[in-house]
């Protein structure tokens, strides 16, 4: 889907106090924006317009979020949706920062210095042509970047069913192990999870929303 170019989207973005406009300034110290640093590190790659972590980072005040987007365009509608999620609750966000960077080029902002206690991948860019499929957030090479900061685990979800089965095979490639799966998320009673806009589409179109959980197995 082409995204229409928003002028008014970079200033507005620049003038919020927990915006990132230079990730790459922030490598091995990620932690150091947050006021409390050693509160556990959740981070969300391609958050679109916020529809998860608009949910997620009010409902737990005990964890410091970072959402991460290609397009200015997407992050102010997810700035937005954070600063109305979070004025519900009388509150600020102080434990989330929102920041532009391209996923595929990770490295660039993270490395073995930075610790991310959870990744969430939700809804990615499905990627079916073989000539686009390394561009996949869940394939090999990108979740060896993620290996060399990730400490704990990595949630996933997803309604396209390709993706999901392939991306098996991409866990095991890069030396993660499969803790949890489903393909009916839905179903699961005990897994917390915050519908986000594609989910709510997706069920209400009768696609059943697969979900696992992995994490890398220590060399």
């Amino acid at each position: 889907m082409r995204i229409r170019h928003k002028p008014w989207a970079k200033p507005e973005l620049e003038a919020c106090p927990f915006y990132i406009s230079e990730p790459q300034l922030q490598k091995g110290k990620w932690y150091s924006l947050f006021d409390e640093p050693e509160k556990p590190l959740y981070v969300e790659l391609g958050c679109g317009k916020g529809g998860f972590i608009s949910q997620a980072a009010p409902a737990h005040p005990e964890i410091n979020f970072i959402a991460m987007d290609i397009k200015n365009e997407m992050l102010v509608l997810a700035k937005r949706k954070l600063e109305a999620a979070f004025a519900v609750k009388n509150a600020a966000p102080d434990n989330v920062r929102i920041a532009i960077q391209n996923i595929e080029r990770l490295d660039l902002a993270w490395d073995e210095n930075d610790r991310a206690d959870r990744i969430y991948i939700n809804f990615c860019n499905p990627w079916p042509k073989k000539k686009h499929k390394k561009r996949r957030l869940t394939h090999t090479r990108q979740l060896l970047n993620y290996k060399k900061f990730l400490k704990g685990q990595l949630w996933f979800k997803t309604d396209d069913d390709e993706l999901f089965e392939e991306s098996f095979e991409y866990f095991a490639e890069a030396g993660f192990r499969i803790v949890f799966s489903t393909h009916d998320l839905h179903s699961v009673k005990d897994i917390e999870n915050f519908e986000t806009e594609h989910e709510k589409m997706f069920t209400e179109e009768g696609k059943k929303i697969k979900f696992l959980i992995a994490e890398p197995v220590s060399d």
